[in-house]
């Protein structure tokens, strides 16, 4: 069963953007970085895009992401790595 983080939860600064509409998304080069693998094929990837903007995304599906300043998404890795989302797990 898919878990989600309870937006209620999560503090601002953890909770990253949603993707704007492809109607008004701008056209970002987004350079990925390598994918981060666990078990099968549960892998994620980082990006920067050339104004600065931070990117996660899952391979499984590359034209989806979630995006955020850099500092937002920082907030949000030391979040998941000092437990925040372990009742996910």
């Amino acid at each position: 069963m898919p878990h989600t983080l309870d937006a209620a939860a999560a503090s601002p600064a953890a909770r990253p953007a949603a993707k704007p509409a492809a109607a008004t998304a701008p056209s970002a080069d987004i350079a990925w970085g390598e994918a981060f693998c666990s078990e099968g094929a549960n892998c994620f990837r980082f990006g920067l895009d050339d104004s600065g903007r931070a990117y996660i995304g899952s391979t499984l599906a590359p034209g989806e992401y979630v995006s955020d300043s850099v500092e937002a998404l920082r907030a949000l890795i030391s979040a998941v790595k000092s437990g925040a989302a372990d009742h996910l797990l």
